[in-house]
């Protein structure tokens, strides 16, 4: 909060660029230790999804401020930042958590149905709200008309608040770990965070998640300096803010793979991508109502593309409700094309 106070709403190079990126991935790390601390406190799934919708907080304040600051470059960042979540969550994460623990175990064991519904709740609004927009006819270019954003955004939230009634409240079970004979892992034996432990850490995760947007904020036009001082395409920065804005969940949910919680990290995974999709995009639709400019949401045929092999491959490594090697390895091959394909378009 220190380096934040010291910086913000300053230009900053050389050394400061470097300090305030370390201090970034600290804040990041100390993020991740409290949400665990309110997770093991509360216990899973309502665990997972403080974390989701903590993280879905810091991705639309920096995606508006980062809009607000890009002008008409900043048409496309809503898109490109959403898609890359879903991409880094449905391939990054769920590959790396995949390969952990196939390397560690043998083999992922989890529970098809409730990762199943995950998986077809973010495939939906992936292209209610980034598909359709290429499609439509209303309004030229990929982008929606004013109904049909107003549309979009409230389908979003039908789908979101579904997607937590059944996580939470009808099928809670199907969303926690499961062994190998589909039987329901017990939880830690360790003694539960007391409740002044976990108001400090609540506390604490939001400084820490505060310190991250600003920070992330701080660095975000030595960001798009770089990526216009390399010759890359503007998306490359949805793509860097997402990565920077996932990180904490990408630690813990390779935290949950290392000790055999498959179906927690693939909760955080897909649990993210749905509430980057499901909260950003209404947000973002309520921000433009004061933020001028063009809202471009449409995905181009190269990310269609993509999307398309991601539900697909994603939908036969569920089925089973187990996953080896090969299918970490798929998913962190597509990641990589994803990655490849937005620098080398």
């Amino acid at each position: 909060m220190a380096a934040l106070v010291l910086t913000f709403g300053r230009e900053i190079n050389g050394v400061l660029v470097v300090v305030d990126a370390l201090i970034l991935a600290a804040a990041v790390l100390a993020a991740v230790h409290h949400a665990e601390v309110i997770a093991h406190k509360v216990g899973e799934p309502f665990g997972s999804l403080v974390l989701a919708v903590a993280v879905t907080v810091i991705e639309v304040a920096l995606i508006i401020s980062v809009m607000i600051s890009s002008g008409p470059k900043g048409a496309t960042l809503a898109r490109d930042t959403a898609f890359s979540a879903m991409m880094i969550c449905c391939t990054g994460i769920v590959g790396a958590c995949l390969l952990t623990t196939a390397l560690r175990h043998r083999t992922a064991v989890f529970n098809a149905e409730g990762t199943g519904g995950m998986l077809a709740t973010v495939a939906a609004l992936v292209t209610l709200t980034m598909v359709l927009p290429t499609l439509t006819t209303s309004a030229h270019g990929p982008k929606f008309s004013g109904a049909q954003l107003a549309f979009a955004a409230v389908a979003s939230l039908t789908l979101y608040g579904l997607f937590v009634l059944t996580q939470t409240v009808r099928h809670r079970d199907y969303f926690l770990p499961v062994t190998d004979d589909g039987g329901i892992v017990e939880d830690d034996h360790a003694e539960p965070p007391s409740a002044k432990e976990t108001k400090t850490s609540l506390l604490l995760l939001l400084i820490s998640l505060v310190s991250v947007v600003g920070l992330a904020k701080v660095e975000s036009p030595v960001i798009e300096r770089g990526v216009q001082n390399a010759g890359l395409p503007h998306a490359v920065v949805g793509v860097v803010i997402a990565l920077l804005v996932l990180l904490p969940e990408t630690l813990a949910a390779v935290r949950a793979a290392r000790r055999d919680r498959t179906q927690t990290a693939l909760n955080l995974a897909l649990g993210s991508a749905t509430a980057s999709i499901g909260l950003t995009i209404p947000a973002i639709a309520l921000a433009s109502i004061w933020v001028k400019g063009p809202l471009e949401l449409g995905l181009g045929p190269t990310q269609i593309a993509l999307l398309v092999l991601t539900v697909v491959v994603s939908a036969l490594t569920i089925v089973p409700g187990r996953a080896t090697l090969l299918q970490g390895g798929l998913h962190l091959v597509i990641f990589a094309a994803f990655i490849f394909l937005t620098i080398s378009p």
